[in-house]
């Protein structure tokens, strides 16, 4: 079973992602957190079980940002290897290298439809970022079509 962290502050979004789970063929347990620092408590209670597979990680959130999440995360004994997929609506280049450079794992804007967001999930799924390094800066932004 796939234990996967969504934090995103957007309710449409959440729902959305929920479902596109149920639709995926991978067993899978999901904690949502509706701003960063719901996430950084829910990562603090799991300390005493397995971590997560994958945290996807919005950027723009109320109380604490992405970015200062996936800086506490890299930043943390008990968190730093976790690894963690930006998923948010922006993208830019400054963005990219700052995400790239804090240590995420992959960056990928949310799809348009709910079909790739499906497509998009299953195949980060498919990833074992457990067990490999980080892509080169290349192959960092996933675009799923």
């Amino acid at each position: 079973m796939k234990n996967i962290f969504l934090a995103e502050d957007d309710a449409d979004d959440r729902m959305f992602f929920e479902e596109a789970l149920k639709i995926i063929n991978t067993p899978t347990q999901l904690t949502l957190s509706k701003n960063g620092l719901e996430l950084m408590s829910n990562l603090e209670i799991l300390t005493a079980h397995p971590p997560p597979d994958v945290i996807f990680l919005d950027l723009n959130m109320p109380f604490k940002n992405g970015l200062e999440c996936l800086k506490e995360i890299r930043e943390s004994p008990k968190l730093k290897k976790i690894p963690v997929v930006i998923f948010t609506t922006s993208v830019n280049d400054n963005i990219l290298d700052n995400t790239y450079q804090q240590g995420a794992n992959y960056y990928i804007c949310k799809p348009s439809s709910f079909q790739l967001l499906v497509k998009t999930i299953e195949m980060v799924l498919t990833l074992d970022m457990w067990q490999t390094t980080r892509p080169a800066k290349e192959k960092f932004f996933l675009k799923i079509t």
